[in-house]
């Protein structure tokens, strides 16, 4: 997703509030993140946050913060890995209160996770999640975002990178163009087309038409029409 479609976006949801919503979790996370190395960003066991992990790094390095460098912590990193995807879920049991943890899940976190992350907030680390709507792993986050997919006019993929995108405008550097790779997996699957912008908002409730008269439905239309994209 390049720099002109995130406008295109960002225009579109923001009469929704949802700009703000994700501009304000954005800021926060931006100012938590003080110490090289000390963002932490982990997700469920077999979703992890490869897609925001990339957004981040970029961001970090095209502003030149290395605080905002994201620490990917995974559940059961292979042995031989490239050292940046080695790191396990030991690291939380050393997190400090000068580190930030993201929790990125799109399920409900299960119970070790949430162990984990109670663990982690009570050494005194700031703890941020952006979820579908989860009141146990919210009940832990000092802030949260979810982005409920019953209700929200924009997809959970859509929210990584108005966050990501609104980091790196709290860091004041230009929006750039490029397309945001997760690491370790675009050198093995290939490059990969641009996705339709409509696919960056949830399906609404459909009518016999065909057509969707929600706003979901009205924004996935207007970000095709946009990006002069055809169905499949």
């Amino acid at each position: 997703m390049d720099a002109e479609q995130v406008a295109v976006l960002r225009a579109l949801l923001a009469p929704t509030g949802w700009l703000d919503r994700t501009s304000a979790f954005a800021h926060a996370l931006r100012r938590s993140a003080v110490a090289p190395g000390g963002l932490l960003i982990v997700g469920a066991q077999d979703d992890e946050p490869w897609h925001m992990t990339a957004h981040l790094a970029d961001e970090s390095r095209l502003a030149g913060i290395p605080e905002l460098i994201p620490t990917l912590i995974r559940w059961a990193p292979p042995p031989g890995g490239p050292a940046h995807l080695s790191i396990g879920l030991d690291r939380l049991a050393v997190a400090t209160r000068m580190e930030t943890l993201l929790v990125v899940s799109q399920q409900l976190a299960p119970e070790e996770l949430l162990e984990r992350v109670n663990d982690v907030r009570r050494a005194g680390a700031t703890i941020f999640a952006l979820d579908q709507g989860d009141p146990d792993l919210e009940g832990l986050a000092h802030e949260a975002l979810p982005v409920s997919p019953g209700t929200a006019p924009l997809s959970f993929d859509a929210a990584q990178h108005l966050v990501s995108s609104a980091i790196g405008e709290d860091a004041g550097h230009p929006r750039r163009g490029g397309r945001h790779r997760p690491p370790g997996r675009a050198s093995r699957r290939g490059s990969a087309a641009a996705p339709r912008l409509s696919r960056l908002v949830p399906p609404g409730n459909g009518r016999p038409d065909g057509q969707d008269s929600s706003l979901r439905g009205k924004l996935a239309r207007l970000l095709d029409a946009v990006s002069g994209t055809q169905d499949d």
